[in-house]
């Protein structure tokens, strides 16, 4: 019978995530695709301390009280944790690593809370329930965000591509793996100042703004057959819809608008920005591998300060 005893010290990761389609949109019921970006992830390592919480971070080292307001969402997640999987810890040690660059949409808020609640739970020695997971996540993307789809939760635990529609969400097969290019603009993006820029319009032209989250919940719902049935085109195609609507939304930015030139111009089968806008990252579909060599290449000679290669849909 395996051991339930608490570890001596606990290790969690979480991974970042790329919103294919569905940004904004989800905030209104809308469907949305999340692929996980394994290769840039949050590490958690953690150990008990007599008292209180201390956190050793890159952005931040010392007591959890004197955390600055930016570490809020940290904060909040390891006490989520503590609550729900290991209420008698005295207190807790924290040292937190990520390879996420912050502000661009890659959720990087999201993945440092999921390996907050992951290494809890091996300081713990139990398993962490998925729930349990996400609502860890989401308490902590509250405080970042404000009023949160789940998505991003789903998507830094998250094994493969999936599909999230009405709070649920399901794994998504592709027939054939697609690989896309993500390039940062080198400017930070805010989700939730880009939210509410959205809800502001709407109230302003809510016919107008419903049109647009009516043709974005439909290009997915496409996106979707497209991505089953291994049209690479025509999920470029809605890419570049998609983006269009977001343009239309006014979330993006020149700088961004720029990239996803370059990357049509280098190409690209479809090409937009990822993410809630405002700065942030774009996402661009390579008709190969080698292809994708090349769009990294226009990108960066575009501006982009770093760019990285992802293959959705391998077996």
């Amino acid at each position: 019978m395996p051991s339930t005893a608490p570890r001596l010290t606990g290790d969690g990761r979480s991974h970042a995530k790329i919103i294919l389609f569905g940004e904004h949109a989800v905030v209104y019921g809308a469907p949305a695709v999340a692929l996980p970006m394994t290769r840039l992830a949050a590490t958690v390592h953690v150990r008990p301390e007599a008292s209180g919480i201390h956190i050793d971070s890159a952005l931040y080292s010392g007591e959890a009280e004197r955390a600055p307001d930016h570490l809020l969402p940290v904060v909040t997640a390891i006490r989520a944790a503590i609550r729900r999987i290991a209420p008698l810890t005295p207190g807790l040690w924290v040292r937190i690593g990520s390879s996420i660059p912050h502000e661009r949409g890659l959720g990087s808020s999201a993945a440092v809370a999921g390996a907050i609640a992951r290494a809890v739970a091996s300081l713990a020695n139990r398993d962490l329930d998925a729930q349990d997971c996400h609502r860890i996540i989401q308490e902590a993307e509250r405080v970042a965000h404000g009023a949160p789809s789940g998505l991003d939760a789903y998507a830094v635990v998250a094994d493969g591509p999936i599909l999230f529609r009405q709070g649920q969400i399901s794994t998504l097969t592709f027939a054939e793996p697609l690989t896309f290019v993500i390039a940062d603009s080198g400017i930070p993006g805010s989700t939730s100042e880009a939210v509410g820029d959205v809800r502001r319009r709407r109230n302003a032209e809510p016919e107008r703004i419903d049109g647009i989250m009516l043709d974005l919940a439909a290009g997915a719902e496409r996106a979707v057959t497209a991505m089953q049935t291994g049209d690479a085109r025509a999920v470029g195609s809605e890419m570049d819809r998609a983006h269009q609507g977001l343009v239309d939304l006014g979330v993006s930015t020149p700088g961004l608008n720029a990239l996803v030139d370059a990357a049509r111009a280098a190409g690209a089968l479809g090409a937009k920005l990822t993410g809630g806008g405002l700065g942030g990252c774009v996402i661009a579909l390579a008709e190969s591998e080698p292809h994708a060599e090349r769009l990294e290449t226009a990108l960066r000679h575009a501006g982009a300060p770093r760019t990285w290669t992802l293959t959705a849909g391998e077996a």
